[in-house]
């Protein structure tokens, strides 16, 4: 491996828990377990959820379904893949993943869908 890539991790977060606090808990484990590999296959993993809460949390927010979540949460990720390499996409409806697809997509970041796919990647 050369240069570490910085690749976001996108998936489900919020989508489908009706803002239930242990499910997007649940849903941002996923996110993370995915971190280890990218991350021990060279490179550095990002997901938006870690820059984003305390972000809105020192705004003054009270969870994501604040009006101040719209300023934050999905343009967190779309300022974060200014700097990222690439996308790792994981399975599950997102609308915000879906997004980061797309930002990447259009900006010719590769985006893996399976965490097998991306360069480096060790078993």
């Amino acid at each position: 491996m050369t240069t570490p890539l910085l690749i976001l991790i996108a998936g489900p977060y919020r989508s489908g828990t009706g803002d239930d606090p242990d499910l997007m808990a649940a849903n941002l484990a996923r996110l993370e377990e995915a971190s280890w590999p990218v991350f021990r296959a060279g490179h550095v993993p990002m997901i938006g959820e870690w820059v984003a809460l305390p972000v809105l949390r020192s705004a003054g927010a009270e969870g994501v379904g604040d009006p101040l979540a719209e300023q934050v949460l999905y343009p967190t990720a779309e300022r974060l893949l200014a700097h990222c390499d690439a996308v790792l996409r994981l399975p599950g409806a997102s609308t915000g993943a879906d997004q980061d697809v797309k930002i990447a997509e259009e900006r010719g970041l590769p985006v893996y869908y399976r965490v097998e796919d991306v360069p480096g990647y060790q078993p």
